[in-house]
Parts: structure tokens; sequence; C-alpha cells
């Protein structure tokens, strides 16, 4: 049970929230019932306050009177099209993109590609900091998250400077910083810890924070998946773990010169507790580690089911999954505003949306439609303009309509638009890899700590390369043809060319242990966020540089 400590810091958390995020919840919540005149409006601040930039002018935006001609006059722009814009703003200090200057970038590599530095105005961290305290606020009246401890894995703040001095980095990182002392107090894990370079280090102290403390009630971070990999260095490194925690002195392989601001305490009798439930099951659990843990903040969506389905069984029996909602670098997209249903609401008065059917846009016959105009619960490409320099930014991101919060529709997000492959007019999605696959090594038995589905344009097919504990080789013809079976029936196309034989007959390797976190940990070396990684489940072979070939099993 939480402390008496914990309880009351929990009740003066709620009240000041209530008082402070209650009118901005409840802001968020009437905007619903008017989506077009908040996004009119919105609009309408963005092209006034930076009509004068570079960008604006060449773009004409104090010409712009309404929607169609904001439409007409800016065409779409991926990061590559902004980039010289963004680039020269930060060596010259001119108003390219914006009227404020960055203070800041959020870096980040996205699912594929070279970095992305996203600029980020003084507003534009206030902004950040806003829906972060809002959703705070809907956990708080919604769950029991925040009655203990606080296990949030956050980004690093500052990682560097950008060639005109600004520094960039995880703003996640940079709101935990500039939370008060009382804030903090009820978090974990040292701010500072997500500065350790080294990636094995710095999951080794994360578990040793993590397990010194029996009173987490509540975990936050993006991607399940680091959940998984954090669970497999407690099990892998349970000894030198337990043995930190008893003496209250981290190894030196964290560093031996850290310092942190949340020091490191004996707690031996929770070592002691600890090391007689491992040697009782054999492994721990999250639910041996924080029994009294209520609700974990993550992504669900798109391949991080996969994930979460591997943690089921460590959690607690009560614990609230709470949708992270749709975040990126580039924008806070969505506020869960119901952390019970994960009703995720748009930031209408913040971010300015379009949208284009899925199956339209990747036709080349979209159009584009405005928040309100979205039906049912179709999915659709987003693209977003916002007050930090971002103009009909091309996300390359799903979103599916869940449901209606008053006249505004709910969001949720399904993949990225890169997870499409098509060697001969296929257009296999990432999504129906994910079911086909899954469901195909549940019938079999198998339970996958990884796999991959890369499709090769020379051979005319694709190939599943998976890594279980176990794998019967066995099955390999029945899982081929199980998988191959389900795509066909998923998808028309597919079947098309498979029938014509213009498809190979889909093939299956198996993997050798560990091979699922050597491809992640390349990926890490190679610029992909830690915080943020997210499997690609289907690529192009020629566009993944990691060998797979390589760790495959004979046969």
């Amino acid at each position: 049970m939480p402390s008496l400590s914990n309880i009351l810091g929990h009740s003066v958390l709620r009240t000041a929230l209530h008082v402070t995020q209650g009118p901005r919840y409840r802001r968020l919540i009437e905007g619903s019932k008017t989506p077009q005149e908040a996004q009119v409006a919105l609009l309408r601040r963005i092209l006034a306050t930076n009509a004068e930039t570079e960008f604006g002018k060449r773009h004409g935006f104090s010409r712009i009177k309404d929607i169609d001609d904001y439409r007409s006059a800016v065409p779409i722009h991926t990061y590559e099209d902004l980039r010289p814009f963004i680039e020269r703003q930060e060596l010259t200090g001119e108003r390219c993109l914006t009227s404020e200057p960055p203070v800041y970038y959020q870096r980040t590599s996205g699912t594929v590609g070279t970095p992305k530095d996203i600029p980020v105005t003084e507003s534009g961290l206030r902004r950040i900091k806003y829906h972060q305290q809002i959703s705070t606020y809907a956990r708080s009246k919604g769950s029991a998250i925040f009655e203990g401890k606080i296990f949030a894995i956050t980004g690093q703040a500052i990682e560097g400077k950008m060639a005109g001095g600004t520094p960039f980095g995880s703003a996640s990182g940079l709101i935990y910083q500039s939370q008060s002392k009382f804030v903090r107090s009820r978090y974990v894990l040292p701010s500072e810890l997500s500065a350790i370079e080294d990636y094995e280090a710095q999951y080794l102290a994360m578990a040793i924070y993590g397990l010194a403390d029996p009173a987490v009630t509540g975990i936050a971070t993006a991607n399940p998946s680091t959940l998984v990999r954090l669970l497999s260095v407690i099990n892998q490194k349970a000894d030198e773990i337990l043995d930190a925690v008893a003496s209250g002195r981290l190894p030196d392989a964290i560093s031996p010169n850290a310092r942190f601001e949340k020091r490191l305490t004996r707690q031996a009798l929770r070592a002691k507790h600890l090391e007689s439930r491992l040697k009782a099951a054999g492994h721990l659990t999250y639910s041996d580690i924080w029994p009294d843990l209520r609700a974990v903040v993550t992504w669900t969506g798109g391949s991080c089911g996969i994930p979460l389905r591997k943690l089921s069984g460590s959690l607690p029996a009560a614990v609230t999954v709470i949708e992270l909602g749709y975040l990126a670098s580039e924008v806070q997209g969505t506020v869960n505003v119901d952390v019970r249903r994960n009703v995720c609401l748009p930031t209408i008065f913040d971010t300015f949306f379009e949208f284009t059917e899925r199956d339209a846009w990747e036709r080349g016959t979209a159009d584009f439609l405005s928040l309100h105009e979205l039906a049912g619960k179709g999915e659709y490409y987003v693209f977003v303009t916002t007050p930090g320099g971002l103009y009909r930014y091309d996300m390359n991101d799903i979103l599916r309509v869940t449901g209606r919060v008053e006249e505004t529709p709910t969001l949720e997000f399904v993949q990225k638009g890169k997870g499409v492959t098509n060697i001969t007019g296929e257009k296999l999605h990432e999504d129906q890899v994910l079911v086909a696959v899954m469901a195909a090594l549940a019938d079999g038995g198998i339970e996958p700590d990884f796999f991959i589905v890369l499709a090769d344009q020379e051979s005319a097919g694709y190939t599943l390369f998976v890594e279980a504990k176990c794998p019967g080789h066995g099955i390999g013809p029945d899982l081929e043809n199980d998988v191959d079976s389900r795509l066909r029936s998923s998808n028309i196309e597919y079947d098309g060319k498979r029938g014509s034989g213009r498809l190979a007959p889909l093939k299956v390797r198996w993997l050798q242990s560990g091979a699922g976190d050597e491809y992640r940990r390349n990926r890490v070396a190679n610029g992909q966020r830690d915080a943020q990684f997210k499997y690609l489940h289907l690529q192009y072979a020629h566009e993944c540089s990691f060998d797979f070939s390589a760790l495959a099993k004979p046969g």
C-alpha cells in the first residue's frame, strides 16, 4: 500500500491540478462543440503572426482569407522541403518560418531517415507544457496513477547544440527538469539518467532505481517495448541489480563519476524480498517489483500492441493501460481526455489539421478534409500546420477515427505511412502483416520475441524473420502457408498478385536468440532515439541496413 506521505502528496497534487488545469481541460471539452470555428480561428492567427516571415511572404499569408485559399497558396511539405528554412533560420537569425525565434529543437530520427530538428519557440515550449499538464489532470481524474511514485522514462533534455548555438534534445526531458521540486520528488528516476550514453548502462541504472522503490503506482514511457527490454535486463542482471539495491551503490559500469539529483540509499530488506521472489519463480515480473502498480501510460496503437501483449502477464491484474495519445516531435496531436476509455481528443486550439482518406491518398486521388469533415471510423493520412513553423506538413502517419466528443472526432494512431510495401501492385500494409503473423504464430503455439517481414523487390517476394524461444522448425512450411493465406484473405491485391505468380510465396527464416535486441541496439547506434524507438514490422529489404540473414539459423 502507498505510504501516508505518498497519499498526502497525491491529495495535494490532485487539488493543485483541479484548480490549475481543470479550467483548461473544460475549455478543450467545450471547444469540441465547435471544432470548425476553433480551427479557422487558429489558422488565421498562425498566418497573421507569421505573415512577414520569408515563408509567409513567399506564400502570400497576408492575402489568404480562408482554408481554400490556404490550400491553394501552400503546397504539402515534408521536412526536407522545410530543412533549408530551418537551417538558415538557425544560422542567420532570419525570420524564415516564424516571427518568434526558435529557442530549442526537438531532434528525432523519425522512423527511417536522417535526423530531423523540429524548431520550438518559447511559446511552443509553453504549449508543450500546457498539453502535458492537461494530460496529467485527465490521468489524475480518471485513475489512481499518482497515489504513489511514478516511474517515468524521458529523453535527454540537452543532447547538443545546433550550428547556430541553439540547444537540441528531447522536450520531455526539458519539461521534466523544469518541474517543481515537489513534482520531481514523486518521480523515481533522476533526470540525469537520460544523459548516460551507454545503452546497456542506462537500462541498468533504470533497473536499479526502479527496484529500489516499492511505492511505484504509475509507469510512463512512450513505447512499451522499452518496458519489455527493461524487464529482460532486470532478469539477466538480477544479481548485480539486487546487490546495488542492497548496498545503495551504483556499479562502476554505469559511470564512475555519475552524480544524480536523487541519491540511491541502502534497501537491504527490499533486495532480500525481491531475491526471494526471484528464487521462488526463477524470474521477476512487474507484479513482483511493484505490486501496487495502478496504471501504465504508453502508446497502444500500431505495432505497440505486440510488446503490450508480451507485458500483459507481467503486470498486476488491475493495471489500467492509458493511451499516451498521438504525440510526435512535430506535434502534440491529441490529449487523452477519458483515460478509462482512452478517448483522445485533437488539440484543436493549437494544431490545424487536414486529412485525406487513406486509400485515396495512396491512389493519388485525394481531396483534403478538415477535422469536422471526417466521417464514420475511417482511416486518414494527417497533415498539420503549427504555430512553430510547420505548414501543411506531411506527418506520414495514418490515424483512425474512433468516435466523437460532441462534434469533434476522436483519433488513434494506426501506423506510419511508410509501413506500406508495393513490389508489384499489392500495397501490403504493416497492420495487415501484424494481424496475419500474430494470428499464425498463435495458432502454431509460438510466442515471438521479435519478427519482421522484408519485401525483396529482386525476388518479388516476402521473407518473415522470426525470433522465438522454442521455434518449431518442423512447422516452417505450415507457418509460411498460414501467413501467406491470411495475407491473401486480408489484401485482395496481394491475393491477385500471388495467384498470378507475380509475387513469390512467402518464406520463413528463424532468427538466433537476441536478434531483436541486436537490431534495436544497431538502430540506436545509428541515430534512432531509444525512448522513441518503434519496431517496423514491414520494410523493403533494400531500405533495411541490418543484415537479418547473418543472424538466421541454418536451414
